[in-house]
């Protein structure tokens, strides 16, 4: 499966990151053989709309699921509409939490989790 995972670096082992529309960096992680893409996210230094923006990048790559610990309205409205799965995460690494979502350990989320504009304080991540 195409998997869409906020991050804070550009390999299996980097950080997540906690927000979905500002996230650093967004890796392309096939859940299968692990193989990984990583991608700056352009909507990152959005002056509005980074959420919409990011969710449209996600679709566009053809990505099945995303794994984020927080995921606005407006992303989440686009995401769900494609028919891109949007799963929590806690933390950890790119490839641990890929791996959780292979042994069922991830939360769908059948609702956005935070409000609008929720990552405007975080830009860039952590």
């Amino acid at each position: 499966m195409k998997v869409v995972v906020t991050a804070q670096g550009k390999d299996l082992d980097s950080p997540t990151s906690p927000i979905f529309g500002r996230c650093p960096v967004f890796a392309i992680v096939d859940s299968d053989t692990m193989a990984i893409e990583t991608f700056d996210n352009a909507s990152a230094a959005a002056g509005g709309g980074a959420g919409i923006q990011a969710a449209q990048w996600v679709v566009d790559q053809g990505a099945e699921a995303v794994l984020s610990l927080n995921v606005g309205p407006n992303a989440f409205a686009v995401l769900v509409q494609a028919g891109v799965a949007v799963y929590r995460i806690e933390g950890g690494t790119v490839r641990e939490v890929v791996q959780a979502l292979n042994e069922g350990r991830l939360e769908a989320l059948s609702r956005p989790n935070v409000a609008s504009h929720s990552g405007m304080s975080r830009r860039g991540g952590f």
